[in-house]
């Protein structure tokens, strides 16, 4: 009898716990705690027209990989190369390249339900459906600014700033990141949430990459997910 009336004393007692700890900044306008939330993972779909003139860069990479990696340090990243003859491409082919870049579109590959719970360490659990399970290992704390995975801490980077022809689109976020290299291999994992410079969406971006100490691909994980933001207003107007 005594076991019977302390569970749910102890059930009562987590419940005002989670309901005493304010929902942190970064999720405060996306998810109302212990509630289901529509969302979409998203991959980003060039024209197929624009393979051929990758294949030509992918050429002409191998000739010379030193000096792509020098002319890399003068773009940002997920923004095309500035143009340059070793490139491979003429002045024309690259400014097609260019217009076929910019019609990009965001197809919906899956839709999936998230959640963000309070976990007993006192840290905020999002947990992904389906395809986006890989993300449900992290779990956020505000007090410290970090995420804590199965690796180890992801600490804070600079804020996210995205140029509109990267590959995601002008978009604003914080970013934290996990990074260990062994003798064996190198691993790297990121997070980001943000939101799109149009409004419409908010954006949790995961990546996991781990090579071998020879570079073999052992992991190469990318989530981009998406949750458009009159599905969260009216989450918060719920509230």
């Amino acid at each position: 009898m005594k076991h019977r009336l302390l569970r749910p004393l102890f059930a009562l007692a987590f419940c005002t716990q989670a309901l005493a700890q304010e929902v942190p900044a970064l999720f405060k306008e996306i998810f109302k705690p212990n509630e289901p939330t529509k969302a979409e993972l998203v991959v980003v779909v060039p024209p197929p027209e624009i393979e051929k003139y990758i294949s030509k860069v992918e050429e002409s990479t191998k000739k010379d990989p030193a000096w792509f990696a020098e002319h890399a340090k003068t773009s940002k990243p997920g923004v095309p190369l500035p143009f340059h003859e070793k490139l491979g491409l003429t002045q024309a082919e690259y400014d097609e390249y260019i217009a076929l870049w910019n019609k990009r579109e965001f197809k919906v590959a899956h839709e999936i339900g998230m959640m963000l719970r309070l976990t007993s360490d006192g840290r905020w659990n999002l947990l992904g459906a389906g395809p986006a399970s890989a993300i449900s290992s992290l779990r956020f704390s505000e007090k410290e600014d970090n995420w804590k995975s199965s690796n180890g801490i992801l600490k804070r980077l600079a804020d996210i700033d995205a140029d509109p022809m990267s590959i995601l689109g002008g978009w604003k976020g914080k970013e934290w990141k996990f990074e260990e290299e062994t003798t064996l291999s190198k691993l790297k994992e990121n997070v980001a949430v943000g939101a799109t410079n149009d409004g419409k969406y908010h954006l949790i971006v995961y990546r996991a990459q781990e090579n071998t100490s020879a570079g073999t691909r052992l992991l190469d994980k990318s989530l981009v997910i998406r949750i458009p933001k009159a599905t969260a207003a009216n989450k918060a107007k719920s509230k």
